[in-house]
């Protein structure tokens, strides 16, 4: 939905986003870190492209942690994507097609900016993810603010749809 802003707006985001991804992974590298997007490629800039690939081709062997870098994203377009490429099965062949099979349902999902929604991230994977809201914009998020909001989650009795 973000290609829907201004396009100076855009530009420059665009321009950040191949900064960081020029400028980060050897970084990330050292510490172990495996760097992965999601999101559809195609329709993007063929430069961009090429450094998100070099990106994730550096760092392709690392096992400390994986970063999934949402790019391009859309829960609902995930979902039509995998749909289209599933020929049948269970949950499970259907997740294979999800742009990244491998990624772990998260436990929770923190929204900041005092949104209350889930803003088309995640669909499919957030089915029993325990929400956290925030008043606090993204930039604002301290880590007492993460302390805050993980002292909510385990409060929490998780159910995963049960009663």
């Amino acid at each position: 939905e973000n290609w829907s802003r201004p396009a100076e707006e855009v530009r420059g985001l665009m321009e950040m986003f191949a900064k960081r991804i020029s400028s980060e992974p050897p970084e990330l590298h050292e510490q172990g870190v495996r760097m992965r997007f999601i999101g559809r490629r195609l329709d993007i800039d063929p430069d961009l492209q090429e450094r998100m690939a070099w990106a994730e081709s550096v760092t392709e062997a690392n096992q400390r942690i994986t970063m999934f870098v949402a790019f391009n994203y859309g829960g609902r377009a995930e979902i039509l994507d995998a749909a289209r490429a599933f020929q049948g099965g269970d949950e499970e062949e259907f997740r294979k097609h999800l742009y990244a099979p491998d990624m772990h349902d998260p436990d929770i999902i923190i929204r900041t900016s005092g949104e209350r929604r889930l803003s088309n991230y995640l669909l499919w994977q957030s089915a029993y993810s325990e929400l956290i809201f925030r008043e606090e914009l993204w930039p604002d998020f301290s880590r007492e603010s993460l302390e805050q909001s993980l002292a909510e989650f385990t409060e929490r009795r998780r159910r995963f749809g049960g009663r």
